[in-house]
């Protein structure tokens, strides 16, 4: 793996987000390296979204996230992308891709149309992710993997130095999950900016991941994924009752079952 510009894209140190008097996340202790993907698995209820919005700064917290500049185009505030899990959508809104991208990306009512400027960077971005004929499309028409295709197309737009994202194969199948995934390594190959991706599906974090993260409201162990995956440190994140369920296609690789599934 190549090393560019500093070590670290993102450091955290004795993060602490308490919600109702009660610890979410405690003394949380984690770095993202430049140009890597890292993986962030831990059970339900774990803390894994309250960490990416604490990134994002959508919730209170206590400690340290520092961001570093992986890139050479100067100092300033990281350009973080972002692809949540679930998308409140209104299925019937009279909303297309064109129109949701120009949402966040001009000042003029979208309802007055969309400007020339809006259209190409709208384009451009769904034409990267092999999406670009979906431009005119209803947003409540589109598919599972379709939306995700058009989220990460919106996270991408502005050339992000980190990318979160949150199940971004949830709902999906799973051939639509291996296209999503093979595609996502693909654009990070060219692109090269970090990745930090929270699943459930350990098929896509031992392909795809360079490093993982354990968490369960504290860190539970973290390194490369080949050290890290092994069935003690999955017995002491997911419980003694915890076991590996196995696909019958690709690489035998499978999910996370947890005690009571």
């Amino acid at each position: 793996m190549k090393e560019t510009g500093h070590l670290h894209t993102l450091s955290i140190r004795n993060l602490t987000v308490r919600k109702g008097g009660a610890a979410i996340l405690e003394g949380v202790d984690a770095d993202i390296r430049c140009g890597e993907v890292t993986a962030l698995v831990g059970p339900n209820g774990a803390g894994k979204t309250t960490l990416l919005q604490a990134i994002l700064g959508q919730v209170p917290y206590t400690g340290e996230i520092r961001f570093c500049r992986a890139r050479e185009h100067g100092e300033g505030e990281p350009r973080i992308g972002y692809v949540p899990q679930h998308l409140p959508l209104d299925r019937d809104a009279p909303v297309t891709v064109l129109d949701f991208f120009a949402l966040t990306s001009q000042r003029r009512p979208v309802f007055l149309g969309s400007s020339r400027k809006s259209r190409e960077a709208a384009q451009e971005s769904l034409s990267r992710a092999g999406m670009g004929h979906l431009l005119r499309r209803p947003l409540g028409r589109l598919s599972g993997g379709e939306l995700q295709r058009v989220l990460f197309a919106l996270a991408l737009r502005d050339d992000p130095d980190i990318l979160l994202l949150d199940e971004p194969v949830s709902g999906v199948d799973v051939a639509g999950e291996e296209l999503f995934c093979d595609f996502l390594s693909q654009v990070h190959r060219s692109s090269r900016f970090s990745l930090l991706l929270v699943s459930h599906d350990l098929s896509v974090v031992t392909r795809h991941a360079d490093q993982v993260i354990c968490l369960n409201r504290r860190i539970v162990c973290r390194g490369a994924t080949t050290e890290v995956l092994t069935p003690e440190n999955l017995a002491a994140m997911y419980g003694s009752g915890a076991h590996l369920f196995r696909h019958s296609h690709a690489d035998g690789h499978g999910h996370i079952h947890e005690p009571g599934d």
